[in-house]
């Protein structure tokens, strides 16, 4: 399986990337979200995240291998945990992503089914079927920062987001939450441990 594809950006429509990787030229599709990160990168070497699937009837014996790309393993992981939905699909889930990640896991822990209704083929139904499924799923993504972190700095988000449930877990709410912890993340200052945020969160809040 192709997890990961480096190459000039030849072309972009309006739902693939068409990618030259050697002797070859890959098509690869993208949800909304994504063409618009690479619309200033036509010509340009890019890399993306990329997950296969057929696409086509068994029965007939046409089916066609198909890449989707993204811009980090964040965003792909979330894509798959979309796809996981019953009444989703890989078709239908590439069609509806046109907010960024972060922006739909906000509405998906917020239990905000108006929001999620209005992304395209996504009906109330299915905006229901989506937050009872991945609504306790959605703290990484709703913190998400668009870009791919070093390690150091990766493990520090796994504290921010074990944070963020613990403070859940006290009772405050999902949106007071990830604000706190928005706030101390800002202030530059570097974290281990979840008590550390914490500490610091109920230090600052003395002030």
């Amino acid at each position: 399986m192709i997890t990961r594809i480096t190459g000039r950006l030849v072309r972009l429509d309006s739902d693939a990337a068409v990618i030259a990787a050697g002797a070859f030229e890959y098509e690869v599709f993208v949800p909304e979200f994504v063409r618009r990160q690479l619309q200033g990168s036509i010509g340009d070497e890019v890399t993306l995240r990329t997950i296969e699937y057929l696409e086509g009837n068994p029965a007939r014996g046409n089916l066609i291998p198909r890449m989707i790309g993204f811009m980090s393993d964040v965003e792909r992981e979330f894509f798959d945990a979309i796809c996981s939905v019953d009444g989703v699909g890989v078709r239908k889930a590439l069609r509806a992503m046109v907010r960024p990640v972060r922006d739909v896991a906000v509405a998906i822990e917020e239990q905000d089914i108006k929001q999620l209704s209005a992304l395209p083929g996504i009906g109330a139904a299915i905006a229901e079927r989506i937050v009872a499924k991945l609504r306790r799923k959605m703290a990484k993504f709703a913190l998400l920062i668009q870009r791919e972190l070093p390690p150091e700095e990766a493990a520090e988000r796994g504290v921010f987001n074990d944070a963020y449930e613990a403070l859940v877990a006290l009772g405050h709410s999902a949106p007071d939450a990830r604000d706190k912890i928005e706030r101390i993340a800002s202030s530059g200052r570097r974290f281990k441990s979840v008590e550390e945020v914490l500490d610091e969160i109920y230090r600052t809040q003395e002030k």
